[in-house]
């Protein structure tokens, strides 16, 4: 997954044209690729792959582009692999950037299957309160059945005479 320091350049410059503000973060040998917050896109052996998901997967099928996948036998992450063409003419490189940040940014805000959002530090503080005081009331009901009397009467001892 090595990125060699020409290609990289190469593809900044490129993008630049585009998207002003692309900055880049080395990540596992390869190359992530952010507008913003958004990361978009993936540089890995001296190869550009975009973001991509089932509205615009189509677009680089049909053009044969195949999916990017980090190790042999790995399943495809969302990524497509770029045509090379378009890196050398930058109006018709913008179009699919802005797509790929787009994909990038609608991913960012899907909402979380229900019970698996993360808490928040005052959800948790409620739910820690509220443990705390269901233990306090379970602990107090069993003190108080401790001091109730059973219900069954003493045996108690009359005067025999």
């Amino acid at each position: 997954m090595p990125v060699s320091d020409g290609y990289l350049t190469f593809v900044l410059d490129q993008l630049r044209t585009a998207i002003p503000a692309v900055r880049t973060r080395r990540m596992f040998g390869g190359c992530g690729l952010y507008a913003g917050e958004l990361f978009f896109a993936v540089i890995s052996d001296d190869t550009l792959y975009l973001k991509v998901d089932d509205q615009t997967r189509g677009e680089y099928e049909a053009r044969g582009m195949p999916p990017f996948q980090p190790m042999e036998g790995m399943a495809s992450m969302n990524y497509s692999q770029l045509p090379e063409e378009l890196l050398e003419e930058p109006e018709a490189l913008r179009p699919w950037v802005e797509r790929a940040i787009e994909v990038a940014r609608r991913a960012k805000v899907k909402p979380r299957r229900r019970g698996s959002a993360k808490t928040t530090p005052a959800k948790r503080t409620a739910k820690k309160s509220k443990r705390t005081s269901a233990r306090k009331t379970k602990s107090s009901t069993k003190k108080a059945a401790k001091k109730r009397p059973t219900g069954k009467k003493s045996a108690k001892k009359r005067p025999t005479g």
